[in-house]
């Protein structure tokens, strides 16, 4: 189903309304309008999702690509992670995205090198694909890392439905842009997040894309995707550091150049293109040799790859990666 997004807009009124009176307000708003429309509100038609209101997926397929080291807990997973959206903090995600953060309606655009284009409302998206649990390690640039049992379709499969063209070689992601819903989008001043050139954008190679490893995750622990880890979709690349793995998809795009992609361009020098998890090329301000699994105490040495280098080495074979890092 074809549907118009809109992509822009002229007024943000959490730029002119102190945060907290911005935040009541439209928290009233909503709960009126949803009043108002009582039963007029389609099933399944939602708008933010509380952490108890998020629905089991059902029975999952395994994937010979999961790791069986232990999961970390469900609370450690939805309260300690990055999602600038909402703020710098670990905890802010969880303070704010799920009150905020809507999940219907979503949609999600195809557009560039493919010969099948459009806009698809979030169901027929997924609609044919089957949704397996893949259970990764994560691994931040920040060197703390978990395992997370992820849910999701490979995105191969939504790629090859779209008929990439010969010239397509990159593919570029966008997480959706809307103040109102991720409220850092609209910071001002000369803070660090009005630094930022919203939307968060991210990309990949197209082999990249196409490895078996990639998903676009729509949950976690058997049920949906949690506001602040990205709901409702989401990329999960587990050889590349967590950055690359962009919140909230709206868009992919296929093209022929190298994508411009945001923590490239706010600090190229610190934040590559490529950022595979690599023990032997240190972030310019710390080392990446070493790891802290969230729960565990000691750190343990992190992996090439993080430990998925027999399924991806070979992409990368004869490049110089202290060079292309």
């Amino acid at each position: 189903m074809l549907i118009r997004i809109p992509r822009s807009w002229e007024v943000k009124p959490s730029e002119i309304t102190p945060e907290s009176v911005y935040r009541d307000r439209r928290r009233f708003l909503r709960t009126s309008a949803l009043a108002a429309a009582g039963s007029l509100v389609a099933p399944g038609f939602v708008t933010a999702k509380p952490m108890d209101a998020l629905e089991p997926l059902g029975e999952l397929p395994d994937s010979r690509f999961s790791t069986d080291e232990p999961a970390n807990d469900y609370d450690e997973i939805t309260s300690y992670n990055n999602f600038y959206e909402y703020g710098t903090g670990k905890s802010d995600p969880m303070a704010r995205a799920p009150e905020l953060l809507q999940h219907r309606p979503w949609t999600v655009e195809v557009t560039g090198e493919a010969e099948n284009t459009g806009t698809y409302d979030f169901d027929d998206f997924l609609r044919g694909l089957t949704v397996e649990e893949r259970i990764y390690r994560l691994r931040c640039v920040e060197a703390w890392s978990m395992v997370v049992p992820w849910a999701g379709v490979p995105l191969a499969s939504v790629l090859e439905r779209a008929r990439p063209t010969s010239r397509a070689k990159y593919v570029k992601f966008y997480t959706l842009l809307d103040p109102e819903q991720m409220p850092a989008q609209s910071s001002s001043g000369f803070s660090f997040l009005a630094s930022i050139d919203w939307p968060y954008t991210e990309g990949l190679r197209m082999d990249e894309a196409m490895n078996p490893l990639t998903i676009l995750a729509t949950g976690l622990y058997g049920k949906e995707m949690p506001s602040q880890n990205g709901a409702p979709i989401r990329l999960v690349v587990p050889w590349k550091y967590g950055f690359k793995s962009i919140k909230s998809v709206v868009r992919i795009h296929l093209q022929e150049t190298e994508p411009e992609t945001t923590w490239n361009l706010i600090a190229p020098e610190e934040y590559g293109f490529y950022a595979n998890v690599n023990p032997n090329v240190d972030h310019p301000r710390w080392s990446q040799a070493r790891e802290r699994r969230i729960g565990e105490f000691f750190k343990r040495d992190t992996l090439m790859f993080n430990g998925y280098g027999e399924q991806v080495a070979d992409l990368y074979a004869g490049m110089d990666l202290e060079k292309h890092y």
